[in-house]
C-alpha cells in the first residue's frame, strides 16, 4: 500500500458475513454506523481490510447489495487470494506463496472419492481453494480422512470447515490469518507496520486471525459455535481477544472503544447536528455529517426546523455552486431553499445515505479538496455518484467549521438516478 508515506493509525482486518454484514439487520443500520464512523474519523489516516471466504464473483454480488464501504485491501476465497485498491490488483507475491506443495488435480481426485462432499459452485473453486458443503455429524470424519489421504500423496494441503457446512481445502500456506500474516510482514518490510491492528470474525475460518501475534481480536456476539469453541481451548485467557456483547458492526465497534483503539462514536449515534458540527473540526467529519443530515430530514427523523437550515446556509459560500450530475448548475443557497420542499419525502420509506472514501486534501492554508463516492439507497434501489467538495476552513478561534465552496457530482456508469429531479446534493 502505497496510499501513506509512514504506518497507518489502525488497520481493521474483517470477515464479512455475519460479521462486519448483518443479513439478519434488513435496515443495514450496524453496518451504516460503522461506515459512518469510519469515513468521519479513520478513512484518511488507517487502513481497512476484508477478509472474506466469498470468491470475487460473491464478493462483488454482496458490494450491490448492502451499503458497504470500499476497502483498501481484500483477503477473498478464505485468504487465498489478496488484492489492492479500487482496481483489486493482485499481489503476484502471494500467489508464489500458495504454489508451493499445492496439486489441485490431485485435490479433486481425491475428493471425488467422498460421496459426503457436495462441490459447491463454480464461482466458489479457485486456484488455491476447492470447496464442499458437507452435513455438520460428518465433517471431523471427512477431515481426518482427507488428511491422511492427502498425507499419503505427498500433498500439503489445509482443511477449513466453518458455518456448519462448509468444507475448504486450501494451499498449506492460504488462510486468512496466513494472508493477515503476510500482509503484515510486507509492511514491516516496508517500515510502515499499523500502530494497530483489529481482527473481527464470526466463524471457524475466522479463527487464524486470532492467532496472529500483536494483533487484537474481536469475535462479535453472534460468533458461531466452532469459532467460540476454537476460543475456549485456545484463548481464553488472551485479554487481547473478547467476545463481544454486540452484533456484527456494532461489536467491531464495541471492540474499538473496548481496546482504546481510536474514537468509537458513530456519528449515526449523536442526534444533535448543530452541536456535531460545533465540536468536529474536521473536513472527513464535515463531509459524513452533511449527508447524514440530509437522509435524517427527508426521513423526518430530525425537526423541521429554520434553525437548521439557516446553520447550513450560513456555512455556504455566498458564491458557492452546486454542479448537478445531469449538469444543471446552480448557487448553494438555492439547494438549501430547496430542501424546504423535500422535508419528510422519505418518511417511512427504505431510505439511507451514506458515502464511501471521503480522502481531504489540503490544498492551501485553508482550503481542502474532498473527494468521496455518495450513495442512496432507496426502494427503487440505489444511485451513486462521484463527488468533489471545495472547503474553505473558518478560523477555529472564532467559529469551528467549514465554509462550501464548490460542489461537483458525476453519476457512476449504471448507477445514476431515475429521477433526476429528486437528487438532492
Amino acid at each position: 500500500m502505497d496510499r501513506f508515506k509512514s504506518s497507518a493509525r489502525l488497520m481493521i482486518v474483517s470477515d464479512l458475513d455475519h460479521t462486519m454484514v448483518d443479513h439478519h439487520d434488513p435496515e443495514n443500520l450496524s453496518l451504516l454506523r460503522f461506515d459512518a464512523l469510519w469515513e468521519a474519523k479513520y478513512r484518511h489516516d488507517s487502513l481497512l481490510v476484508f477478509s472474506t471466504g466469498r470468491s470475487p464473483t460473491l464478493y462483488k454480488q454482496l458490494r450491490k447489495e448492502k451499503p458497504m464501504l470500499t476497502p483498501d485491501i481484500t483477503i477473498m476465497s478464505v485468504g487465498t487470494e489478496i488484492t489492492y485498491g479500487n482496481s483489486m490488483v493482485p499481489d503476484d507475491g502471494w500467489v508464489d506463496v500458495l504454489n508451493q506443495k499445492w496439486d489441485r488435480n490431485i485435490v479433486m481426485e481425491e475428493t471425488s472419492k467422498f460421496s459426503e462432499l457436495t462441490l459447491q459452485s463454480e464461482t466458489e473453486q479457485r486456484p488455491h481453494k476447492v470447496s464442499f458443503y458437507v452435513q455438520k455429524d460428518k465433517a471431523q470424519e471427512m477431515m481426518k480422512a482427507l488428511s491422511e489421504r492427502f498425507e499419503k500423496r505427498g500433498l500439503d494441503v489445509k482443511i477449513i470447515y466453518s458455518g456448519g457446512m462448509d468444507l475448504d481445502i486450501l494451499a498449506q500456506g492460504a488462510g486468512k490469518g496466513q494472508a493477515l500474516a503476510y500482509l503484515l510482514e510486507k509492511f514491516k518490510a516496508e517500515g510502515k507496520l499499523p500502530n494497530n491492528t483489529l481482527a473481527c470474525g464470526d466463524s471457524g475460518n475466522d479463527a487464524e486471525l486470532f492467532s496472529i501475534p500483536d494483533v487484537y481480536g474481536v469475535m462479535v456476539s453472534n460468533a458461531q459455535e466452532e469459532l467460540l469453541q476454537w476460543h475456549a481451548e485456545n484463548a481464553k485467557g488472551n485479554p487481547k481477544i473478547i467476545h463481544a456483547t454486540e452484533r456484527c458492526a456494532a461489536g467491531i465497534i464495541q471492540a474499538i472503544g473496548h481496546f482504546n483503539l481510536g474514537p468509537n462514536t458513530s456519528p449515526r449515534d449523536v442526534t444533535d447536528f448543530l452541536d456535531s458540527k460545533l465540536e468536529n473540526f474536521d473536513p472527513g467529519h464535515e463531509i459524513v455529517e452533511f449527508y447524514l443530515f440530509l437522509e435524517r430530514w427527508r426521513r423526518a427523523e430530525v425537526e423541521d426546523s429554520e434553525l437548521c437550515l439557516a446553520s447550513l446556509k450560513a456555512v455556504c459560500h455566498p458564491s458557492g455552486v452546486f454542479i448537478h450530475p445531469s449538469g444543471v448548475v446552480q448557487p448553494l443557497s438555492d439547494c438549501i431553499n430547496a430542501l424546504r420542499r423535500s422535508y419528510g419525502d422519505k418518511q417511512g420509506k427504505q431510505f439511507r445515505v451514506w458515502v464511501d472514501q471521503v480522502l481531504p486534501e489540503q490544498i492551501g492554508s485553508d482550503t481542502w479538496l474532498v473527494k468521496f463516492n455518495k450513495w442512496e439507497l432507496s426502494g427503487e434501489g440505489r444511485c451513486g455518484c462521484l463527488t468533489t467538495v471545495l472547503l474553505n476552513s473558518k478560523d477555529a478561534s472564532v467559529s469551528k467549521g467549514f465554509t462550501w465552496v464548490h460542489v461537483h457530482q458525476t453519476w457512476f456508469d449504471g448507477a445514476g438516478s431515475k429521477d433526476h429531479t429528486t437528487w438532492l446534493f
